[in-house]
Formats: C-alpha cells, structure tokens, sequence
C-alpha cells in the first residue's frame, strides 16, 4: 500500500491494517538501557500533558508522567525486550498422549499500535505432539510476551504460532484469539458490542475435521 499524507496514515490505522508478521522494530531499539527509555518518556508524557492544558502541579497529576513511562517500559510493552521472552523448556511425549492438547481461556491484555489503546481478550492455543510437549504455563506465557508490545491481532496470532512451533519442533500448533479492541469500542465507530476473532492454523490443524475439533474444544464449558 502506498501512503501519500497524513490522511493515508489515519486510514491504515482505522483499516486495522498491519505491515508486517515481525513487530516493526529498529537495529537500534536496545540501544538505551531501560531507566534511559523511562526518562525519556517521561518528559514526552509531560510535554503531551501540558499541551493539552493539565495543571501537572496537581497532587492527582504529579506522579502520571513518571507512572506512564514505567508502565510503557516495564509493563505493557515489555515484550519488545527480547531478555523477556518466557524460557520455554520441552519434555519427551513419554505417556505417548497423541491427541490435540489445548490451552483455552489464556487472558489476553494488548495494545492496538494504531491509537495506543488496549485490546482486551482471550487466546485459545492447540498443539498436537511429535514427540515433544511444553509445560502448559509457558503457552500463557508465550502469549503474554507476544501481546506486551504494540500490536495488531492478526500479528499477534502468528507470533504465537510461530514461537510455539519452533519450540515444539512441529507445525501442528493453532491459535485462536477473540478480543476488543478499545480503539473500536471507545473511539471512531465507538460500538462497544463488537469482538475481532484472528486464527492461524498450522500442519495437522489445516485439515478441516481437526480444526473442526479444536473449534469444538474451545466451545466446551469450563466452569467450575
């Protein structure tokens, strides 16, 4: 796609457009220790509130610039650090369980890349065993990595398949991923009522009886 001006740029961002399976990073991006970001950001923060006219005098307003900047750097989008991502270690498959396991239901907190608001959701993640299999805490770990960083969903989805194949060692692995996104559901169109759902589907997963399966798996009840 070819952008021409501003406009160009605003519509990419309301299309829910993304550019690339890899989060758009710069060579430099770790270039400044973490305390450097954060003070940096700070001053950024402030500046974006007082140009919108807040008194950061204000005992309630005092400590926003400093709290944001943490937030951003060591919070939500800690997953662009590659020092954070989750250490997935594999076991051999030695009771032999050769059927799909699945890990539904994994809380998914996110930030659009277009607005810089938050997708809220779930994250439903299969894998069939070729061998190997992966302690199931690191699936949620896998996939709150991934979702620290500015995001699209489409991204994120692939990211997660992507990471769990190469340390599963198979293409057997699917993701399945139903958010909002606040900047639908508060901004724009602003309708709150509506849900983006995203799925990859790899190896064994592509045949439709199996993906039928996972499908029904996730629509099991869980409650307890």
């Amino acid at each position: 796609m070819k952008l021409n001006n501003l406009e160009d740029f605003d519509a990419l961002g309301d299309d829910h457009i993304g550019t690339s399976e890899d989060t758009p990073l710069r060579s430099d991006a770790f270039k400044l220790t973490n305390q450097e970001k954060i003070d940096l950001i700070k001053e950024d923060v402030r500046h974006i509130m007082e140009t919108l006219g807040l008194d950061l005098t204000d005992d309630s307003l005092q400590g926003t610039p400093n709290r944001v900047a943490k937030m951003f750097v060591n919070e939500i989008f800690g997953g662009l650090h590659p020092d954070k991502k989750p250490k997935a270690s594999t076991f051999d498959n030695k009771y032999k369980y050769g059927e799909m396991l699945v890990e539904k239901n994994i809380t998914v907190y996110s930030t659009c890349e277009h607005h810089l608001l938050p997708i809220v959701g779930r994250a439903h993640v299969a894998y069939i065993s070729n061998g190997t299999v992966v302690g199931l805490s690191k699936m949620n770990r896998i996939v709150d990595y991934y979702a620290k960083r500015p995001q699209v969903q489409e991204r994120l989805t692939i990211q997660i398949v992507k990471e769990l194949q190469a340390v599963l060692n198979t293409d057997d692995v699917a993701c399945v991923i139903d958010a909002k996104h606040l900047c639908v559901n508060s901004r724009g169109i602003r309708d709150i009522e509506s849900s983006t759902v995203t799925s990859e589907f790899g190896g064994k997963f592509k045949d439709p009886q199996v993906k039928r399966e996972l499908l029904d798996y996730i629509q099991l009840d869980t409650e307890f």
